[in-house]
């Protein structure tokens, strides 16, 4: 079954949290790579910026999912839409046992981003703070 690396909305306790269907690895994990993070547009969304090398190591959870739940998810994220999210293989480390994982995470290409919808460059991690900022997508 495919795991999942979130470090937004869709981490257990935040906003857009009842779309994952997940089961939850209990610990934390980060990303191996730096990732840009970034507060984006009128809605605060949380976007990882697909750059590897700037920004910092992003933290967030991992979760284990069916195929059906990583469909929610991706229709939670867009991925089919030019402005979506794109889901792609990163690795992440325990911040216990350091064990390495490829997994699952949405993110989004560097040219995708315009610097004038930057409400805040966050340092690696999205916080409950940050998630009160956020407002869902109105449909």
């Amino acid at each position: 079954m495919p795991k999942v690396f979130v470090f937004g909305t869709l981490k257990e306790g935040f906003p857009n949290h009842r779309s994952n269907r997940g089961v939850r690895f209990r610990s934390e994990f980060e990303t191996i790579e730096r990732y840009p993070l970034y507060l984006v547009g009128d809605r605060y969304s949380p976007w990882l910026i697909l750059q590897k090398g700037s920004g910092s190591r992003v933290s967030g959870q991992v979760f284990q999912v069916s195929d059906e739940a990583l469909a929610v998810m991706d229709k939670l994220e867009r991925i089919t839409e030019p402005d979506g999210y794109n889901r792609v293989e990163i690795c992440v480390r325990c911040k216990i046992s350091n064990d390495q994982f490829v997994v699952y995470a949405y993110g989004k290409p560097r040219q995708q981003i315009n610097p004038k919808d930057v409400k805040r460059e966050l340092t690696g991690e999205y916080s409950a703070e940050d998630a009160l900022l956020y407002s869902r997508r109105s449909f």
